[in-house]
Order: structure tokens, then C-alpha cells, then sequence
């Protein structure tokens, strides 16, 4: 593989791993931030979500940026929205004051899951695609398990642990945005969008150096002339584009109704209700973190052999089959086997949904419009994410925690009925020749 683009797909990816710290170091402070402030249930909720609220309107802006100033650029703005969403989480005096810090880095949160993994399906060679724009989902996990390790090793230095907890993220932030200085600009924008030619040619030849120029002419020509195409056939909303369209609202749909989101954030409460000390919860939670490394390693692994649709099939059977016994053990008061059972469960998704998403919708789309379908996947994707945030302490508190998990179980069985009757496999093909397999012309 060619080490120009490993580098620029780990720049790019890293972005990841500050979305990752970032959703995840609030479940270590989440406690003390309700106490200090006496939070009702309610806005409890609503702090706990901001970040996520901020990642909603992040992900609907982010596509205009990528279109309108580059991938680059607006790469590089993402690392300072995360700078400052640290930095003031940290200082915050009240909640009005850490919801407002907490929504900037949202925003960052939201525009890196648009811009990121777009950039890198868009430098990548088909064959290693899947695996160079996995790396943002393996930031992601790495960012969350430096995230619980973090809290758990400052979670006894004095009352403002949590102020450190949330402000370390601030040094990552900058090397981030350093680094994103060093990348060129996609040559699918500079080719689709500017108009060109020379700089995209220039970062083919730098993408594909072997290549013939001949070679590299005959690529931009294709991608020139299937951008035109795309602007004479009209908007983004069209019956045209309905397949792309609603397998990029599904797949997120499915991947938030699985619960992942609540189980991260919520992972030492939920290993509270078990019986465990808080202590132990907090050290329980670095085990969630490091089995989604590892599976999330054993997903790219088979991303690129297997496919985006089998690795679907694998998750949504682990899935079912995790949630399905965390539920059991709730309602029959067996709570030994939960941890075991959280731990599988984040397994099957590191392999496959967390593995898939962002890969898959960076693929269905055409050139033109993919920056909107990123967005549109995204913005489903973070919708859900925040509701389920703000909703989620409320359902454990009127709901029995068993029939919590039955509805996530039951969601992933529709799921795996969506994977079966509807998901294509992508594996291998070349962006512009996905749209003609959708059916798009």
C-alpha cells in the first residue's frame, strides 16, 4: 500500500479518535456533574445529550463546507471546534456554561463523521477502501478506550477530576490540527467541484505513482464527465437517488437502536445496577473499551475479505443473541452474566456495524452527492444518538432494566431482516462504478 495515503488516511482518521474520547469521557464525570449542579433527571439528560445535540447540527452543516472550502479545510476546522469544546467543558461554572462547551465540540464531533471518512474513501484504492476508511472507526474505539483509561487514572485525584478528565482532550486537539495541515485535497473535489484538472491530476499521480499518465488522464476524465452527469440529472432528493438514500437512513437507524450509544455513555451506571461498586464499574468500563479495539481490529481485518454485508450478518446475530441474555439476566436477577454479555455485545458491533457504517456510506453514493448522503447518514445517525442519550436514564427509571434490552434485541432482529432483503455488498468495486450496481446512471 502506498505510504502517502496510509499517512493521509490516519491524519484524517485521527479525527475519529477525538470523536471517540470526546462521546465517551462524559460517562466518568457524568455523576459528579449532576451532583455538583443538582441536576433533575430531565436536565440531567439534556447535559449528558448536548454534545450530541452539537454533533446533529454538525452533521447537517457538514457536507456544505466539504463542498464549498474543500475536505482539507474543513478537516482542519474540525480540530479547533474540538480545542474549544474541551477547553470549556473544563472551565465550565455551570451547566448553561458546559451544555454551550459541550455542543461546540459536538459540532466537531458531527462535521468529522461527514468529512473524515468521505475524504478517505475518496484518496483510497478500491482494494484497500474498506480498511483505510475503517481507520476512523478504529480512532473512534481507541479514542473511547483512552477515554475510560483516562478516567479511571484521574478518577481519584480531588473534587475537579472531572474538569481534567474532560479538558486532556485539548493536546490530541492540536496535533490533530497540526497534522491536517500536511494533507493534500481530495482530487474527486478538485476535479468535481473547483474544476481543477492540474490539481487533481497531481494528486492521482501522488495517490497512484506507478500509474501511466495516460492512466491517470483516463481517471479524471471518468470522474469528470460522471460529475457532469450528475449535475444535469438533477437534486439530491430524487427518486433516482432513493436506494443510496435509504440504505445510508437505515444503516444508522439500526446502529443506534442497537443501544451502543447508551451502553457507552452509561456503562458504570448500567454496571451499578448489577451491584457493582462504582469503582468497579468505572474499572469495568476499560474492558468495554478494550474489547472494542480488538474486535474493532478483527473487523477491518475481514472488512476488505469478507464484505460490508457479511460482517453485517455477523453483528446482527451477536447482537440479538448479547442482548437477548443481558435482558434474561435482569429479569431472573443473574447479574454475573452481564458484564460477559455487554462485553459481547460491544464485540458484535465492533465487527460489524461499527466496522461497516462509515465505510458503507461513504460508498453508495455518486461524487457529486456525496457529500449530502454523508450528511444525511450522519445526521440520522446523531439524531437518534441524542435522543436515546436524553431518554435513556429515564426509561432504566421507569422501566425494568430487562425490558430496556428486549427492545434493543428486538430492534437488531429487524436488522438482521434489513441485511438480508436489501443491503448490497460493495467490497472491491470502485466509487463510480457503485452507482451503476445501485441502479444509478
Amino acid at each position: 500500500m502506498n505510504g502517502r495515503i496510509f499517512f493521509w488516511s490516519l491524519t484524517s482518521a485521527l479525527a475519529g479518535f477525538l470523536f471517540g474520547f470526546d462521546t465517551v469521557v462524559i460517562s466518568g464525570a457524568e455523576k459528579t456533574i449532576q451532583s455538583l449542579w443538582g441536576l433533575s433527571p430531565g436536565m440531567h439528560g439534556i447535559a449528558m445529550a448536548s454534545a450530541l445535540y452539537g454533533t446533529v447540527v454538525g452533521s447537517l452543516l457538514g457536507g456544505w463546507p466539504a463542498d464549498k472550502f474543500g475536505r482539507k479545510a474543513t478537516l482542519l476546522w474540525i480540530g479547533i471546534l474540538y480545542l474549544v469544546g474541551a477547553v470549556g467543558s473544563a472551565l465550565a461554572t455551570n451547566v448553561g456554561m458546559f451544555i454551550a462547551a459541550r455542543v461546540i465540540g459536538g459540532l466537531g464531533i458531527g462535521i468529522s463523521t461527514v468529512v473524515a471518512p468521505m475524504y478517505i474513501s475518496e484518496i483510497a484504492p478500491a482494494q484497500h477502501r474498506g480498511r483505510l476508511a475503517g481507520m476512523f472507526q478504529f480512532n473512534i474505539v481507541f479514542g473511547i478506550l483512552v477515554a475510560f483509561v483516562s478516567n479511571a487514572l484521574l478518577a481519584g485525584i480531588g473534587d475537579n477530576a472531572w474538569r481534567w478528565m474532560l479538558g486532556v482532550a485539548a493536546f490530541p486537539s492540536v496535533l490533530y490540527a497540526i497534522f491536517c495541515f500536511f494533507l493534500p485535497e481530495s482530487p474527486r473535489w478538485l476535479l468535481s467541484r473547483k474544476g481543477d484538472r492540474e490539481g487533481g491530476l497531481k494528486v492521482l499521480q501522488l495517490i497512484q505513482p506507478d500509474a501511466p499518465k495516460s492512466e491517470i488522464e483516463a481517471e479524471a476524465d471518468e470522474i469528470i464527465k460522471l460529475s457532469s452527469d450528475q449535475v444535469e440529472s438533477g437534486h439530491f432528493w430524487t427518486m433516482r437517488l432513493r436506494k443510496p438514500i435509504l440504505l445510508a437512513i437505515l444503516i444508522a437507524f439500526f446502529n443506534q437502536l442497537s443501544g451502543i450509544n447508551a451502553i457507552l455513555y452509561f456503562a458504570p451506571r448500567i454496571f451499578e445496577l448489577t451491584g457493582l461498586g462504582a469503582k468497579a464499574a468505572l474499572l469495568q468500563s476499560i474492558g468495554i473499551g478494550l474489547t472494542n479495539l480488538i474486535f474493532t481490529f478483527v473487523g477491518l481485518w475481514l472488512i476488505d475479505r469478507l464484505g460490508r454485508r457479511t460482517l453485517l450478518y455477523i453483528g446482527s446475530v451477536g447482537y440479538i443473541t448479547s442482548l437477548g441474555l443481558v435482558a434474561w439476566a435482569f429479569f431472573t436477577q443473574h447479574y454475573s452474566i452481564v458484564p460477559v454479555c455487554i462485553f459481547a455485545f460491544i464485540a458484535a458491533h465492533a465487527i460489524g456495524q461499527g466496522a461497516v457504517i462509515w465505510v458503507f456510506i461513504s460508498e453508495i453514493f455518486p461524487n457529486r452527492h456525496r457529500a449530502e448522503g454523508q450528511t444525511l447518514g450522519s445526521f440520522t445517525h446523531w439524531i437518534f444518538a441524542a435522543l436515546l442519550t436524553t431518554f435513556f436514564p429515564k426509561m432504566v427509571d421507569v422501566f425494568p432494566a430487562g425490558y430496556v434490552f428486549t427492545f434493543f434485541a428486538g430492534m437488531m432482529v429487524l436488522q438482521l431482516i434489513w441485511v438480508k432483503t436489501m443491503v448490497p455488498e460493495t467490497k472491491g468495486v470502485p466509487l463510480e462504478q457503485i452507482q451503476h450496481q445501485l441502479g444509478i446512471e
